[in-house]
């Protein structure tokens, strides 16, 4: 199912944030708010040109409390393709007035009405197909797709001049519409299942009402199996326009073959269980004991047909079948609402929300947290997401379970659901990551969390935010040891923080202490000192990117392990780290990227 993004409404004045709240709340909208004006906003943005025309290259809903001459200048080198263009509204600062701009093939107009409803204003919808005939011609209702959106243009010009319509094929939405209808109209509009080429002034509309039923074995060629469901079509003499579906057993809902047929044909790959398929079995033409013996079910590509199109679909096409694939299809009595059916491959987004601020949360990461339907993680991790968790169903948990909440976000995504399971950081350093593999390769969870698809997705770790911060420290050869011992034995984080040592290289240590540790700090300082000077420089960053952020830089042979706390990163320089101090006073660190007597030489190669 495809999750349609938030609306951003954009503020430039603090005069329209009690209409901003008013309007997020009932639309479920981020509010965005220039800084230093509008301050409690959702996020924040000093640049105005380059906040809008990202949110609009990331095909956001835009809701500007601008004007419209403003809004259009800050956009126009962005248009393009009004097939892919975000609804974009402007809205004045009273409420009274909305006007749609731009994305009417995404929803503008409806978006129009319903700000205008919830701020009784007026929706200035200026489109001729809207205000004439009550519709557009050219973005059809969820269901249906119109195979020329290219002729659009041409037909709504004939019927705005006075031009019929003459209707081939059956559609509600059409038929209640106020479009002219006559048996002899200029203009043809035809509903079909079967492919056809569009002759002049005619537009071509596909109902989503089939699906397409596939079995295969383990492993199958996708090339194979998307010539075979190619085939089908073929044979069943009906578009791929058509198809609302691709339908499986579970079993094969981490089978590449099966998705590559759903990509090709741009429609979602839907599960079912075999116990479902198997309540099919008295309609299956082509039943086999062979196939119920492997997977429990007398038919794959028919019983998922079936299931998909429902008690009153019928079979379109019965099985057929190539070396390693089947595949039949199914007639729905009506448009298939794909996300109805069986169940979605599940997906978990492994996501690293770095030190926790909006501002170093990556796009990507944000994409991901917006399009999941559950979040997993530590309570302050997922507090840290803000807005972004609005209106997601939340599963918190303590500190130090960390296996617990892996566990639960595949087993969620198992179940079909979209995921992001939170960390901080990056999702890869010392996180959940490698907890997902570890229980995927040693099978550790259920059958079904197993055929998830897992995306993970890097975030600022630390280490990262702690150099940036304080300079460069990280100028040279560095590395990251963690000092805690519940998972790795003493002597072997003894051993590391030696080999560190002598190979001078600058060290992250990751945490520190604890409650009840206390004494490895020690010993990796007093380890240290035996190798590089007691005035080598140490950063202790914590809480970094939160409030109560603090950095400071202390000698190594100053460093006490009370100043240091669970929230802090550690990050020791090496021999080579200097400190510099600017003349405002700010204490900088940095590794030079050569040894002594190597870094001359190292800038004259870069330059």
């Amino acid at each position: 199912m495809s999750v349609v993004p938030k609306p951003a409404i954009v503020l430039l004045m603090p005069s329209a944030l009690p209409l901003a709240r008013r309007l997020a709340e009932a639309l479920g909208a981020e509010i965005h708010g220039a800084t230093p004006r509008v301050e409690g906003a959702d996020i924040g943005f000093s640049d105005v040109k380059s906040h809008v025309r990202k949110l609009f290259e990331a095909g956001r809903p835009i809701i500007a409390v601008m004007a419209s001459g403003a809004l259009i200048r800050l956009l126009a080198p962005c248009l393009a393709d009004k097939q892919t263009e975000p609804p974009v509204l402007s809205l004045s600062e009273d409420g009274a007035t909305v006007v749609p701009l731009l994305g009417g093939h995404h929803g503008a107009n409806d978006l129009a009405r319903r700000v205008a409803q919830v701020l009784n204003g007026y929706a200035a919808i200026t489109t001729a197909g809207d205000l004439r005939f009550g519709m557009a011609l050219d973005a059809p209702p969820e269901g249906y797709v119109l195979a020329n959106p290219q002729s659009a243009k041409a037909v709504m010009a004939e019927l705005v001049a006075g031009a019929s319509v003459r209707l081939q094929g059956e559609a509600g939405w059409l038929t209640s519409s106020r479009l002219p209808f006559a048996d002899d109209g200029a203009v043809t509009i035809t509903v079909t299942e079967q492919p056809k080429a569009p002759q002049d002034l005619e537009l071509i509309y596909y109902p989503r009402t089939l699906v397409l039923g596939m079995g295969c074995e383990r492993h199958a060629s996708a090339q194979e199996a998307i010539a075979l469901a190619t085939q089908a079509l073929e044979q069943a003499n009906v578009s791929p326009l058509s198809l609302a579906a691709i339908a499986s057993i579970d079993l094969k809902a981490d089978e590449t073959a099966i998705h590559a047929v759903a990509a090709h044909f741009g429609v979602p790959a839907r599960f079912f269980t075999a116990e479902r398929l198997e309540q099919e079995s008295p309609r299956l033409q082509n039943p086999s004991e062979i196939v119920f013996a492997e997977v429990g079910c007398h038919g794959v590509a028919e019983g998922a047909a079936f299931a998909a199109v429902g008690g009153h679909g019928s079979l379109l096409l019965p099985k057929i079948k190539s070396k390693g694939a089947t595949a039949a299809i199914g007639r729905a009595t009506g448009v298939v609402q794909s996300e109805t059916v069986g169940r979605a491959r599940g997906t978990l987004f492994v996501v690293g929300i770095g030190p926790g601020s909006e501002a170093w949360r990556s796009p990507e990461v944000s994409r991901m947290v917006e399009s999941s339907s559950d979040l997993v993680g530590y309570s302050l991790y997922l507090d840290l997401l803000g807005p972004l968790a609005a209106g997601k169903t939340r599963h918190d948990f303590d500190l130090g379970k960390e296996e617990a909440r892996v566990v639960h976000a595949m087993e969620l995504a198992g179940e079909g659901k979209t995921v992001a399971l939170v960390c901080s950081g990056d999702a890869g350093i010392y996180a959940m990551a490698t907890l997902v593999f570890e229980l995927l390769d040693k099978c550790g969870v259920s059958d079904a969390a197993s055929r998830i698809a897992v995306q993970v997705s890097p975030g600022i770790s630390a280490l990262q935010a702690a150099a940036a911060r304080i300079g460069a420290p990280l100028g040279h050869d560095f590395c990251t040891i963690s000092l805690s011992d519940l998972l790795t034995p003493w002597e072997h984080i003894q051993r590391r923080v030696k080999a560190a040592g002598e190979g001078d290289f600058v060290i992250a240590f990751y945490n520190p202490v604890s409650m009840k540790r206390r004494t490895q700090l020690a010993y990796a300082r007093d380890q240290l000192l035996t190798y590089r000077p007691a005035d080598t420089p140490v950063i202790l960053a914590t809480n970094l990117g939160r409030p109560g952020e603090l950095v400071r830089v202390v000698p190594l042979g100053g460093l006490d392990v009370d100043d240091v706390d669970m929230l802090t990163v550690v990050v020791v320089g090496s021999s080579e780290s200097r400190s510099v101090k600017t003349g405002d006073g700010k204490t900088w660190v940095y590794t030079p990227r050569g040894y002594s007597g190597k870094a001359g030489t190292a800038m004259q190669k870069e330059a």
